[in-house]
């Protein structure tokens, strides 16, 4: 398997998705719970990197696993069970140690985690299976 493809693919999918959900839900859920922490203008390089690591490690930890296996439902655990901690371990920090952070955030964003990262790795899988083979 073509591990730049496969990360070509999971890149692409993971920034629509996410990027659909924090325009739609920008204004309905982040802005009202945590709008005095917000930019006052967005920063697109350090949101760029992120895409790029992110979807770099969905690559590794669960997309590649689900093509090793031949099984795009074992992209979508291993990509869920990724989300869950990657999002957990960047929500509950900031619970822990910023006044404004609510559990009502915490909730939300971590379910949005195992979401997009479950669906992200599970579409790559399948592209990349059709794709590549």
């Amino acid at each position: 398997m073509n591990i730049a493809i496969t990360y070509a693919i999971t890149l692409v999918i993971f920034a629509i998705i996410d990027t659909v959900w924090l325009g739609t839900m920008a204004d309905r859920i982040y802005r009202p719970l945590i709008g005095s922490m917000l930019a006052d203008n967005f920063r697109l390089v350090p949101a760029m990197v992120f895409y790029c690591m992110y979807a770099g490690a969905l690559t590794v930890f669960a997309v590649m696993p689900g093509l090793n296996a031949d099984d795009w439902k074992k992209a979508l655990t291993w990509g869920a069970l990724f989300g869950l901690f990657a999002y957990a371990t960047y929500d509950l920090t900031n619970l822990a140690t910023l006044k404004s952070w609510s559990t009502k955030l915490v909730v939300i964003d971590i379910a949005w985690g195992v979401v997009v990262s479950a669906a992200s790795s599970s579409l790559a899988c399948l592209m990349a299976l059709k794709l590549l083979k």
